[in-house]
Formats: structure tokens, C-alpha cells, sequence
């Protein structure tokens, strides 16, 4: 029997691995971080054997409440992945499998390969109207890339669409690959009036070194980028530099920031009531987007997500809300969940790959929803 998470996005240590029915396991932190919670690791072991983990120390977990009702997420061929029933004692995660096959693999969240990414960057940039853009390079020498599309005109407006600030948080890159599925087929008819109105500025991956290195939250050295908005560095955060450089070139006129969350098994939105010049239109435009999105799709909802900041109280280093501020545009954060949906349960595959796909698309169609009030 061997484990392994010497891969992209890999991150395990095996505590102990005797014999199958006690395979015990920890979850390395982010490299200069204390934050933990991500893990990626492969089985390689006699199938049709029961094997029986345990992920150990996560009550000093980044999101200990975040394995409660969770359950982890397993594939043969890194394509289709599936639920495995799990069990949380405060603790300690634990689960049983007997493999079909002698490899499997085992992740918080399905991954979203930088191959992929790759793969997902060049292929749009062969789409009429669609540019691909390298605004410079991360700590660790990644390329940080946007994809423009759609020609500029006078009177467009200025749309910014961002994923995977947290890198660990891959639901936020299966959603813009939806997007752009959507949003780059000239069969679409909303895609069409979209792009006869806005330019699309989108950052698929903000945390390319993060997601190569197994984080979750965290760049190369360990720094949250979605607390560097107000004053970002090459030194520290240059994927947030550069991006908000570029913004600032552009403009923008809406701005969405694509998340997981580990706690709340919803899909819901975070808005910028508390920057100090949230007035009325800012909540008449948000009250239309969600509107919209609970008219478009049941896997949205508004009953369940953060508690609201109060006026004048927002954390302006957070994207969302400096964009907001900055801009005095229409701003939101959409979270995701890492655990089931449970409004609209799936027992086999839970929240999901294709899940998160088809929210991309729908949330497009709320786009389109405010195009003419933004």
C-alpha cells in the first residue's frame, strides 16, 4: 500500500499507514501560513479491499466546522469524481472505502489542474472577440492571465469576473469555465446581447502558485490575497497588483468574485453594504441581481449566507468591497459550497464539477438581467 501527494495540488501527510484499516492521516498548512484544510492524495493499494483514513487534528482545522456533514470527494480517472460518506467527531474525519480499482484518488473539492487551466485559457483565446492577456507573473514565476473579449466601443461597459483568489476553492474555476462556455458561443443569444453591451475582463485563476502548491487559501508565501485589495505589492501580492492595475486602466461597471465556502452547504452572495458609499442604487442593483439568479435557478437562494456588514463598517482590503468603493459599481462575492447543496441534495456526487459549470452559465443570464442598469 503507498500514498502519495507528490503532484500538483497535492498535500497529505501520512501519520501512520501500517495496514488498510488504519490508515491515519494530517493536512500540512499552507507554506508560511497556519491555514489547513486542503488535502489531494492517491491511494495505491489491493482493490476490493476495505481501507478505513483518518484525517486527524482538524479542530485546529482553518474551518473546523467546515467537516461537519462533509463528505470527501474520490475518483478513479480524475474525471468523474464522487462522494464518499464520511464521519466527523469534532476532531477527526473519518471514512471507509473499498477501492474498485488498485489507484484512486481522494481531494477536498475536485481539482482544477493547471493543465486544465491552461487548456481553458488557450482554448477561448480561439473564439472570435476573445484576447489573451499576460499581466505579469507570480511569486513562484506563473504567468497571471486575463481574458479579454468582446470589442471595445464607446459606451460598453466594463464587466470583471475573477475565480480562485483562495486557490483551494477550485468550485470558483469549474464556474468560469460555465461562464465562458456560455458567454463565447455565438449560437448564445444572451451571450450575444451581452457582448453588443460590455467588454468581459475575467481572471479564471488569481492564485496559480497556490493551487500548484496544494493551498487553500493562500499564495506562495502564505499571504491571503482577498485581504490585499486596498494595498497590494509586487512583493507580497502581485496577483492582486496587477489585476488592480488593470482595472484601474479599464474601469469597471461590475465586478464578480467567485468563491467556495467550507461551512455553508448553499450557494449564495456577499454584497457591499457596509463600503462608505453604499446608497440606493447600490442595493436597487443588488436587489435586481439576485432577483434574477432566484428566478433563473433553484440552486440559488438568499435565506442562508453572511451576516451583512453595517454601514460603513466593510472591510475594504477584501476585492469586493474595494472594487465597490473604488468604483461605486455593482460588486459581489458568490460563494459556493465545498459540502452538499442542501437544497437540492445529490447523495452520489454532492455539490460538484458540473454543478458549478451550469451555475456559471446561469449567472450570466443574471448578468444580462442588469446589463442595462449598471
Amino acid at each position: 500500500m503507498k500514498i502519495f501527494s507528490n503532484f500538483e495540488s497535492g498535500n497529505i501527510h501520512i501519520v501512520s499507514a501500517d495496514s488498510p484499516d488504519n490508515i491515519q492521516l494530517t493536512i500540512p498548512a499552507d507554506n508560511q501560513s497556519e491555514i489547513s484544510q486542503w488535502f489531494h492524495f492517491r491511494l495505491e493499494s489491493q482493490p476490493q479491499l476495505q481501507h478505513q483514513f483518518s484525517i486527524l487534528n482538524l479542530a485546529k482545522s482553518a474551518y473546523p466546522e467546515g467537516w461537519q456533514d462533509y463528505d470527501v470527494v474520490a475518483s478513479y480517472d480524475r474525471e468523474e469524481w464522487f462522494r464518499i460518506p464520511a464521519e466527523f467527531d469534532g476532531d477527526t474525519l473519518s471514512f471507509k472505502v473499498v477501492p474498485e480499482y488498485g489507484s484512486m484518488y481522494f481531494a477536498y473539492f475536485a481539482p482544477f489542474s493547471y493543465d486544465r487551466h491552461q487548456d481553458l485559457l488557450h482554448q477561448a483565446q480561439t473564439q472570435f472577440n476573445c484576447k489573451l492577456e499576460t499581466l505579469g507573473a507570480t511569486l513562484d514565476g506563473n504567468d497571471m492571465s486575463l481574458l479579454n473579449i468582446g470589442e471595445l466601443s464607446e459606451g460598453k461597459k466594463n464587466i470583471w469576473i475573477i475565480g480562485r483568489q483562495h486557490p483551494g476553492e477550485t468550485m470558483a474555476e469549474w464556474f468560469i469555465e460555465g461562464l465562458l462556455q456560455r458567454l463565447l458561443d455565438d449560437t448564445d443569444t444572451v451571450a450575444k446581447a451581452l457582448l453588443d453591451k460590455a467588454v468581459f475582463h475575467i481572471v479564471p485563476n488569481m492564485n496559480p502558485d497556490g493551487s500548484i502548491r496544494g493551498h487553500l487559501r493562500t499564495n506562495a508565501i502564505g499571504v491571503n490575497l482577498n485581504r490585499e485589495w486596498q494595498t497590494p505589492s509586487m512583493e507580497k501580492s502581485p496577483e492582486v497588483f496587477l489585476v488592480r492595475k488593470r482595472m484601474l486602466d479599464t474601469g469597471v461597471d461590475m465586478f464578480l468574485d467567485i468563491h467556495g465556502d467550507e461551512a455553508i452547504p448553499y450557494n449564495f452572495v456577499a454584497g457591499s453594504e457596509g463600503i462608505p458609499s453604499y446608497n440606493e442604487r447600490h442595493a436597487a442593483l443588488e436587489n435586481a441581481f439576485k432577483a434574477a439568479l432566484l428566478t433563473i435557478t433553484p440552486e440559488f437562494q438568499v435565506a442562508h449566507g453572511y451576516d451583512k456588514d453595517e454601514p460603513g463598517k466593510a472591510n475594504l482590503t477584501i476585492g469586493s468591497n474595494w472594487v465597490a468603493e473604488q468604483f461605486k459599481c455593482l460588486s459581489y462575492t458568490i460563494e459556493m459550497p465545498f459540502k452538499e447543496h442542501i437544497s437540492h441534495p445529490d447523495e452520489f456526487y454532492g455539490w460538484s464539477p458540473e454543478r458549478s459549470v451550469a451555475f456559471g452559465q446561469d449567472v450570466l443570464a443574471a448578468v444580462r438581467s442588469v446589463i442595462d442598469q449598471i
